[in-house]
């Protein structure tokens, strides 16, 4: 048989039964299970999430992302048409103009002005253009379109981005939720619990099992943990269109390695690991890796367009803890980088099999 070739999309393409697609978080944090993949000995078995501490050894170190979802779904009706508008807010220029990616009926103008309403009054029967006059608390002027499809805009209140979303805006969730609004549930549990800087428009997800009671047990077994920053950008979400990896552009995103990190990396026992919590974790320290070179650990911020797929030379990264990503994604040949295409897929359908959930409420995977 020959050896599929990891440059082409279709490599990475599996067949996902819907019902295994979590839509909704399991009772608990610490309920997902846990599947683990030993590269040395290519073995693949099934655990628990609260087995975690005892699957790592004294002296591991736990790499956390602690980026923050912000309330960056935005919902409102475009105040010369009278058309229904959501939006997501992406980042701030260094001008001072909201980057946002809307949605509407027809083509939207520069110039053209959207009134922000509460989201859940847009859903209401009676909302409408004339009440969302009265009940519109932000007004959005765009700008213009810029080439990769975004719009730049300016709002007309000058208060702080995330003051401004906090009171307009909801927790944005992935399209595969399928459903617009977050709820009660979705604003505790689409945020890890020790989120600490606002600024991602996802969730790193591999965050998400960790309770209080599981950092303890973790930190008991001589465990460290530290963290750093990346910002999940919408860009996460972005199907592959391209037929090759290679083709593929890869979306840039914000992140940080502080000097808090760098101390416990420099620390950290020459036998034991370096633990990423996230992809995104995985792409923080490489990042860094790559820019530093010789010098890393060092503190450094930046952004990346990193792209991580079978052939990469990782520099920093011993371990890593995940989800289960969506088929043909650059999130899913990052881990096959990482641990091997071969164990990853037989991974990938062992949990197809034992019908584990994928995806950002789903269970979990430790590569070792």
């Amino acid at each position: 048989m020959a050896t599929p070739d990891p440059d082409l999309l279709s490599t990475w393409q599996f067949q996902l039964p819907e019902h295994l697609i979590a839509s909704r978080p399991s009772a608990a944090r610490d309920d997902s299970r846990l599947m683990i993949l030993e590269r040395g000995r290519g073995t693949i078995t099934d655990a628990s999430i609260r087995d975690l501490p005892g699957l790592l050894n004294a002296g591991d170190l736990l790499v956390f992302n602690n980026t923050q979802v912000i309330p960056a779904r935005l919902f409102g009706f475009r105040e010369q048409t009278g058309g229904r508008w959501e939006g997501l807010y992406v980042e701030l220029t260094e001008a001072g103009q909201w980057v946002l990616l809307c949605e509407t009926r027809g083509r939207l103008q520069p110039g053209e002005r959207i009134l922000v309403v509460p989201a859940d009054r847009w859903q209401s029967t009676d909302m409408g253009p004339e009440t969302a006059r009265r009940d519109c608390r932000l007004t959005l002027t765009l700008g213009e379109r810029r080439t990769d499809g975004s719009w730049l805009a300016i709002p007309d209140d000058s208060r702080p981005v995330v003051q401004l979303l906090e009171e307009n805006g909801s927790l944005p969730l992935p399209p595969y939720m399928k459903r617009r609004i977050a709820d009660e549930t979705d604003r505790e549990r689409y945020q890890t619990t020790y989120a600490s800087q606002p600024g991602a428009v996802a969730a790193p997800t591999a965050g998400l099992h960790f309770t209080q009671q599981l950092l303890q047990h973790c930190s008991d077994r001589g465990v460290e943990r530290t963290e750093l920053t990346l910002h999940v950008g919408p860009g996460t979400f972005r199907p592959v269109t391209a037929e090759r990896l290679s083709e593929h552009v890869m979306h840039e995103e914000w992140c940080r390695l502080p000097e808090s990190a760098v101390r416990a990396i420099r620390q950290k026992p020459p036998a034991s690991r370096l633990v990423a919590v996230g992809t995104t974790s995985v792409r923080t320290l490489e990042a860094a890796a790559a820019a530093t070179g010789n010098e890393f650990p060092v503190e450094w911020q930046g952004r990346t367009a990193l792209f991580i797929r079978p052939g990469y030379k990782f520099q920093a990264v011993g371990g890593l803890l995940t989800n289960f990503h969506l088929p043909g994604s650059t999130l899913l040949a990052l881990v096959a980088a990482f641990a091997g295409f071969d164990l990853v897929m037989d991974g990938y359908l062992r949990a197809i099999e034992k019908q584990y959930r994928f995806y950002s409420y789903g269970d979990a995977m430790l590569i070792l």
